[in-house]
């Protein structure tokens, strides 16, 4: 099976582009593969911390977490820490 690839110009900083060539060389890659490798490590910790949160959101209690916030004991809200009003 074959890749399809696209190609295109990419302008870095002279300073992250002899960091990335650094550790391309210690990684034993070239720096486009170091590049790829680093955009595809990217794009899965974005994926995967949107999905963790969407299934945590979606098991959500908003009264049970404002009948928690606001049981009866503990520290009172420190400044600027309250709840906003209507909540």
């Amino acid at each position: 099976m074959t890749t399809k690839v696209s190609t295109f110009p990419l302008r870095l900083p002279n300073s992250l582009k002899a960091a990335v060539e650094k550790l391309a060389a210690a990684d034993g890659t070239s720096m486009n593969q170091f590049l790829v490798m680093a955009a595809a490590e990217k794009l899965s910790a974005i994926t995967t911390a949107e999905a963790i949160f969407a299934e945590r959101k979606g098991r959500a209690d908003r009264d049970a977490a404002i009948r928690f916030l606001t049981r009866r004991g503990g520290e009172p809200a420190r400044a600027d820490d309250e709840l906003p009003d209507g909540a």
